[in-house]
């Protein structure tokens, strides 16, 4: 006789496998968290070499073709409409430090 197609998980074994999987997340959003960091720390930098050559923090050009570059470069599994949405959200925030540094 052959075993089911899907057999039912021993509960034990999934979340083992669970608690293994969700580890290598955490890990993931750590490094995640700390390349954010450093492209904020870069963001600073290009926001006061804006100011100080009286350019406005603002570059929707530069914003799109961010966007749409990490869109052009997506291979999945993530949609591209899902990359482009956190692409936008980082650049607000990059733009968020970049107004915020020029009002102190």
């Amino acid at each position: 006789m052959n075993p089911p197609l899907n057999p039912t998980p021993n509960p034990t074994d999934a979340a083992s496998v669970l608690a293994q999987l969700r580890a290598e997340i955490d890990q993931l959003d750590t490094h995640i968290l700390a390349l954010l960091n450093q492209r904020a720390c870069i963001a600073e930098k290009i926001g006061d070499a804006k100011s100080a050559a009286g350019l406005p923090v603002v570059e929707l050009g530069r914003e799109k073709a961010v966007v749409d570059g990490m869109v052009a470069r997506n291979q999945g599994p993530l949609e591209n409409e899902a990359v482009g949405r956190i692409y936008q959200a980082i650049m607000l925030e990059m733009r968020r430090i970049q107004e915020q540094r020029r009002r102190s």
